[in-house]
């Protein structure tokens, strides 16, 4: 029988650092159970043994709780925008380096994006790009760039010339892209925010944090951004409460922080 929720919770937090408060929970719990169930335990507290036992169990359960969706130029019309006005913007304001942070970046998908994206505008060695996310695991694989024929349908097919070697039926991200990028271990919900940032990509993960959680994030967002610095979000989610948290609206799915 799987109960005691809340006693779980805890266990998980102290194994993991992720605290499942912050998630809602019918959707959270309906996963966890599906994936303890799969590993043949009945209760949590057996689970919760195997996940201290098995390293291979704890680094599946990692990669099951957090949402691994990603693909190169999601949602295409937003990164036409991108190219087309944010770009220039942030290039026009900050005449210098950009700074960019991909949060909950997945398995590399998306900040390998915005360095082709970047690298039309300026040459890579200009290029500075922090991506985050709290599955190691993921991590690791984004470290490697290897990717499916599915995973680069949508890039461009001058960067995929560019950037991009066939290896039997994988493609490899070329070392000059990857200079662009440092992945590090960062949980959304725990750890300290950056600072001084010109960017800050974070798309389709807060849906499934609580309102109280998304405005927590958003606002240290904000924090994060240097003056006139623009946060990109994904095409599921909606800042309503944007103007309190103090930014101005772009584009749909684009917010600049404005103190002037």
């Amino acid at each position: 029988m799987l109960d005691n929720y809340e006693w779980f919770k805890k266990e998980v937090y102290k194994l993991t650092s992720i605290d499942l408060n912050f998630y809602k929970e019918k959707q959270m719990r309906r996963r966890i159970d599906t994936l303890a169930k799969k590993n043949k335990t009945d209760s949590y507290e057996a689970y919760v043994q195997l996940l201290k036992t098995d390293k291979k169990l704890f680094e599946q359960f990692v990669n099951f709780l957090t949402i691994n969706v990603s693909e190169f130029y999601r949602n295409p019309d937003q990164w036409k925008i991108m190219d087309e006005t944010v770009i220039p913007k942030l290039i026009k304001e900050h005449k210098r380096p950009l700074r960019i942070w991909s949060a909950a970046c997945s398995t590399g998908d998306e900040p390998y994006s915005i360095a082709m994206a970047f690298s039309k505008h300026m040459p890579l060695s200009n290029i500075q790009i922090l991506a985050t996310d709290i599955d190691k695991q993921v991590l690791e694989q984004a470290q490697a760039g290897l990717y499916n024929e599915k995973s680069i349908a949508g890039v461009p097919a001058d960067m995929r010339r560019k950037y991009f070697t066939q290896i039997g039926n994988s493609y490899k991200i070329s070392d000059e892209l990857k200079k662009c990028v440092t992945f590090k271990q960062h949980n959304l919900l725990k750890d300290p925010y950056p600072r001084d940032y010109d960017m800050i990509l974070c798309r389709n993960v807060v849906i499934y944090f609580t309102d109280e959680a998304k405005d927590e994030i958003y606002k240290k967002f904000y924090q994060t951004l240097n003056n006139h610095g623009v946060l990109f979000i994904g095409s599921t989610e909606q800042i309503i409460n944007y103007r309190e948290v103090g930014f101005s609206r772009l584009s749909s799915f684009y917010f600049e922080k404005n103190e002037d």
